[in-house]
């Protein structure tokens, strides 16, 4: 009879298990599904962060082409031609402004903005480029 009692407690002891183990898989299936969309998120960051770095490389190079074409030894407007409207289809392009002007140097700010509402509470949407053009 003590064999008959154990073989009853026993019953459904590997179906337990293979629940347990479903509820284990299923778990870590959404953390990866969580690890997906935030490298997605991420790598759509990296893009936009590239876009950016391209628009004020553009801005820099418009500001050589300017003191290029200057005769007297001035800085550059500090609005290239036509930057903001080649740039507003893909960036919110904040502003391009004079941050010093001595008589070597003219130093620029960049600023390069978008909008991202994926990321509440951090600042990945603005970047601001700082860069120095010697004088004729």
């Amino acid at each position: 009879m003590e064999k008959n009692v154990r073989k009853s407690c026993s019953r459904g002891f590997s179906f337990l298990e293979a629940l347990v183990a479903v509820l284990v898989l299923a778990l870590g299936l959404l953390g990866v599904a969580a690890m997906q969309l935030k490298a997605l998120q991420s790598s759509h960051v990296s893009f936009q962060r590239t876009v950016a770095t391209m628009a004020a490389q553009d801005a820099v190079e418009r500001l050589w082409v300017d003191l290029g074409n200057k005769t007297l030894k001035a800085c550059p407007d500090a609005d290239p031609v036509g930057w903001k409207n080649d740039w507003a289809d893909h960036l919110t392009l904040r502003d391009v402004t004079t941050i010093t002007e001595d008589p070597v140097f003219c130093e620029y700010g960049i600023t390069v903005g978008w909008v991202d509402d994926r990321f509440e509470g951090e600042d990945v949407s603005t970047l601001e480029y700082r860069i120095k053009l010697p004088k004729n």
